[in-house]
């Protein structure tokens, strides 16, 4: 049978027919993918006929790879046993023997272990992994806040790890830059919540209570929660992306070499620029948030700018201003450790510096809302 026939580059025979030894296999032409599967036929039907035929010629192969090879490898166990006893190589070809020789006689076959782990270990051990990472989460954190404390006792100095234009710099980026997005947010929610609250009302006659609405609202709950959310999306991200790239490009650990606290230095000044940001963003958003129900209510209640003025200083006192102000800064610290802890997490790839960067955004969300829970359920119970 020829290769025009069959369309196989590649062959194997006895050595009588071939034109060689009787006691040899004569390997010839091309081993490699497109021909495995027929020629894994062959040699199956080669070892089924049996002998004692122990030698093996590949002078006549000119070109091999890994499927090729691994064929042979699995005819010479079938023919000599899983020790391969006998089996010898002739007549050239040896380029190709390390090949056969690094290859397995049988590819290994994945266990199934699904039915050996009992049940109770399939439901909790997911469980037991998820407070394991939440409770090493809570040391770093710990460690990063006591290492901030610390850093904030040291004296202003040349060799101090405590920078004054880093803390600068770094309230520019947070707060300055933050400005113009914070306050459309926040217009847009107070206009938001000023017309759908205008809307309910109507149906009571007490269009004029919308003002109290916003005013409570907005001054106990939603400016800083909503804030708090943007900055954790902005600047979040970026303390971790900043810290996690750094992580990677060992730059942590020259400051480590240097005698310099990686703490100190990162995430000291971002921690100040965050708690004295916050709050002054808070404030920014609360004056755009209710510009933007004063003017919802006077085109859609007529309710005029001195009404809604006046009936805002009779609805708010200063207990509903304190009581969104004292978050801010609790909330600043929060945002901040959980990013530092995210970025100083991250791995030497760029996966691990993207998944990072999302737990950051999404464990601070979390713990925010989470706080701002707390605080509500706190301010209830002393009657605040």
């Amino acid at each position: 049978m020829t290769r025009s026939q069959t369309k196989i580059v590649a062959d194997v025979a006895l050595g009588g027919e071939a034109g060689g030894s009787d006691g040899t296999y004569v390997f010839s032409g091309v081993w490699r993918h497109e021909t495995a599967e027929a020629m894994a036929v062959k040699l199956d039907q080669l070892a089924r006929k049996g002998g004692s035929v122990r030698q093996f010629d590949l002078s006549g192969v000119t070109a091999m790879d890994t499927a090729g090879a691994w064929i042979i490898r699995r005819f010479m166990t079938k023919i000599a046993g899983p020790k391969e006893d006998g089996i010898q190589f002739v007549d050239g070809g040896q380029r190709y023997v390390e090949l056969i020789g690094a290859l397995p006689a049988e590819l290994p076959t994945p266990e199934d272990d699904s039915e050996k782990v009992p049940l109770f270990q399939r439901l909790f051990a997911p469980v037991g992994e998820v407070m394991i990472a939440t409770w090493n989460d809570i040391v770093a954190a710990m460690y990063i806040l006591g290492s901030a404390v610390r850093g904030a006792q040291l004296k202003l100095g040349r060799h101090s790890g405590l920078s004054p234009a880093a803390i600068v710099h770094q309230i520019d980026r947070m707060g300055v830059k933050a400005v113009p997005i914070i306050m459309l947010m926040s217009f847009l929610i107070g206009a938001i919540i000023a017309q759908q609250g205008a809307f309910q009302l109507r149906y009571f006659g007490a269009e004029v209570f919308v003002v109290d609405l916003v005013g409570i609202l907005q001054l106990r709950e939603i400016g800083v929660l909503l804030t708090a959310i943007m900055i954790a999306g902005r600047s979040g991200s970026a303390i971790t992306a900043e810290i996690g790239s750094m992580k990677m490009r060992e730059e942590v650990d020259a400051l480590k070499v240097m005698g310099l606290s990686p703490v100190g230095v990162l995430v000291f000044p971002r921690l100040v620029a965050l708690t004295i940001a916050l709050p002054l963003l808070t404030i920014i958003a609360n004056f755009a948030a209710l510009t933007g129900a004063a003017l919802v209510a006077w085109t859609y209640s007529g309710i005029t700018i001195a009404t809604f003025l006046s009936r805002l200083q009779e609805a708010v006192d200063f207990s509903s201003v304190a009581a969104g102000m004292i978050k801010a800064p609790f909330m600043a610290l929060i945002i901040g450790v959980v990013a530092a802890v995210e970025g100083l997490k991250v791995g030497g790839s760029a996966e691990s510096l993207g998944r990072h960067v999302t737990s950051s955004v999404v464990k601070s969300i979390f713990v925010v809302i989470l706080i701002d829970g707390l605080f509500a359920m706190f301010y209830a119970a002393i009657e605040f």
